[in-house]
């Protein structure tokens, strides 16, 4: 069913801050909590390890997302960071 929904300033702020802070969208974020409000799923499953750890406070989230930043480090074709972590000088 397609609905219009008009929502407060401050709740809309709300809505685009925390798509942004998560990376999903406005809609999947309303989604939710319409759902999780008319008890219509069992409260959300956490969809990564990451979310786990931010779920029960081990970790927590990130003040803001990763947007916008500049890589510093050009590898050579071939080469992962991956291949740079993996080395047999580590300690």
């Amino acid at each position: 069913m397609a609905t219009n929904l008009r929502l407060r300033s401050d709740a809309e702020e709300a809505v685009r801050v925390e798509a942004a802070r998560t990376g999903r969208s406005q809609q999947e974020l309303i989604r939710a909590a319409v759902d999780q409000y008319l008890h219509l799923v069992p409260e959300a499953a956490p969809r990564t390890a990451a979310d786990a750890l931010v779920a029960t406070g081990t970790v927590l989230p990130a003040r803001s997302p990763l947007r916008g930043a500049t890589v510093r480090l050009r590898l050579s074709a071939g080469v992962s960071s991956l291949d740079l972590l993996d080395r047999d000088e580590r300690v």
